[in-house]
């Protein structure tokens, strides 16, 4: 297994992506044990809130693994994407999400926090999108992002790729991150107000979650129905994209 879940007696479930090793990146296996998660949590009335994270220091999620095989339809009008389908929302759960971020969180790991309630980041956390680099484009992880975080600043980190990414200071100061921690502090922090949420009635919780979502779903919705479109016509070939993924360098800003 390549996703950890623990149910606390507290009502707060802790779910860890646990693939350190390369950077708790996303295989299909790991996608389907998400879906699989959100929908178990679903029915379990002992779970009242979540708090989803990454195993290791280093990252909290880097988005597919590049090693997964996805075999696109030939077709302009649509597209296989395994993970569309990763985050609670996805699969109707109302109960609130708090992602807890250490490390490197870039690319695919923006559909799990696009659909946390909020975000809790240690001090060593980044943020970075690295699409366009690779000759790729960026249409739901900017949905997601546009949602989170000023348009300008959504727009910056998906235009500069693998050039430049948001440290987790930047992050709190523009809203994406909700809390900074010491490093290594952000889980513990999450737990902390997931306990808190959990304590309270259930049915008003999951309906306030359900109201703030319906606050912003009119425009993602909007949004997302052109992602496959814009990724069909943007993309560059797969082996174009693996040779701009092949001759990348570890040179970028902090910001």
């Amino acid at each position: 297994m390549t996703l950890r879940t623990e149910r606390r007696p507290d009502g707060v479930a802790l779910v860890t992506l646990d693939r350190p090793e390369r950077h708790n990146a996303i295989d299909l296996a790991t996608a389907r044990q998400l879906e699989d998660a959100w929908r178990e949590f679903r029915r379990d009335d002992s779970v009242r809130a979540v708090v989803l994270t990454g195993a290791g220091d280093r990252a909290f999620c880097t988005g597919i693994d590049r090693t997964a095989d996805v075999p696109q339809p030939c077709s302009p009008y649509s597209m296989d994407d395994p993970l569309r389908t990763i985050g609670p929302k996805a699969a109707d759960l109302w109960k609130p999400v708090i992602a807890a971020v250490g490390g490197m969180a870039c690319g695919g790991a923006f559909y799990l926090l696009g659909e946390a309630e909020f975000v809790v980041a240690s001090e060593n956390a980044s943020f970075f999108d690295p699409h366009t680099s690779y000759g790729m484009v960026s249409a739901y992880e900017s949905v997601h992002m546009a949602q989170r975080m000023p348009h300008g600043e959504a727009a910056r980190m998906a235009l500069m790729g693998t050039a430049e990414r948001l440290s987790a200071r930047r992050a709190y100061e523009i809203g994406l991150v909700s809390e900074l921690t010491p490093p290594g502090g952000a889980t513990s922090a999450a737990l902390r107000a997931a306990t808190v949420i959990a304590s309270y009635p259930t049915a008003p919780v999951q309906g306030t979650v359900r109201a703030l979502w319906a606050a912003r779903e009119a425009a993602a919705a909007h949004a997302t129905a052109l992602a496959p479109h814009l990724i069909s016509l943007g993309n560059l070939s797969a082996a174009d994209q693996q040779a701009r993924f092949a001759s990348r360098t570890n040179d970028y800003r902090l910001r």
